[in-house]
């Protein structure tokens, strides 16, 4: 197939694309399957349907981005590279702000995707697919263009209703693919997308894994990703952590006061 053939079906693909993941699924395998041979003519006709389609069709494109990427770095190397192909991965990164400023449009009329963009961008953080402080840069960006659509809408005297206007189709669409797009984002929250670069054969134990390095990117285990996730959530030591471990400690030794000698001694706090 030649690539302007590849490039017409790829469009009417995304043409058709909505919130079921048959829909997403056929998208991602196509543009996996002809991304050596035309992956950025690929790449390119995604950011123009995002820019051209309707709100719903944008969101339902960052679905799909989720979903590119994740089968982006699960994916084994290509036949005769060491290297996994993660470059849709790449173009993500590189186009972030750009994706979101079409996905997510200045006014009150880009709103209504605004919540369902942050939770895939909260999500490619945690999950380390983008660098945490390029998402932190644009997840900062729509905090601020909301405020000022909101203090926008507070200061105008009447409500433009001939704008961006849903009809009673339109919204009843838009809810029931919000419903199938959370499910799924809430099915994958605790998935940890591992590029497979790894040696063939590891020890079963964690503890034996080898430590990833910062620069080491997605090539970076996902057991230290989990890791640096608790790490960042979890709170300094204080009192209330002294007083839950006196209280584990007094019922594990309860009866240690009605035993002879030494073998029930409690735990030492000090």
């Amino acid at each position: 197939m030649d690539p302007f053939e590849v490039r017409m079906q790829f469009i009417a693909l995304l043409r058709r694309l909505d919130a079921s993941q048959q829909s997403i699924k056929k998208i991602v395998g196509y543009a996996v399957k002809y991304f050596q041979s035309c992956g950025e003519d690929l790449w390119d006709c995604i950011v123009e349907e995002c820019q051209k389609g309707s709100l719903n069709n944008r969101i339902n494109i960052l679905y799909l981005l989720d979903s590119l990427c994740e089968a982006c770095l699960l994916s084994k190397p290509p036949p005769g590279t060491g290297q996994p192909s993660s470059s849709y991965v790449t173009y993500v990164s590189r186009d972030l702000p750009q994706i979101v400023e079409y996905v997510v449009p200045e006014g009150r009329q880009g709103l209504p995707n605004l919540m369902s963009t942050k939770q895939i961008l909260e999500s490619w953080r945690s999950k380390r697919i983008v660098e945490p402080q390029k998402v932190d840069e644009v997840i900062t960006a729509l905090d601020e263009r909301r405020a000022a659509a909101l203090a926008s809408a507070a200061r105008a005297s009447a409500p433009d209703s001939s704008a961006g206007a849903l009809t009673r189709d339109d919204i009843r669409r838009r809810m029931e693919e919000d419903r199938e797009r959370h499910k799924r984002l809430r099915e994958r929250r605790w998935v940890q997308p591992v590029a497979q670069n790894l040696p063939a054969t590891l020890p079963p134990l964690a503890s034996f894994l080898p430590l990833a390095d910062e620069e080491d990117g997605v090539g970076e285990l996902a057991l230290d990703i989990e890791f640096d996730n608790e790490w960042e959530t979890t709170s300094d030591w204080n009192e209330d952590d002294d007083e839950a471990v006196a209280e584990e400690n007094e019922l594990c030794f309860l009866d240690s006061g009605d035993n002879d000698g030494d073998d029930g001694q409690a735990m030492d706090l000090s």
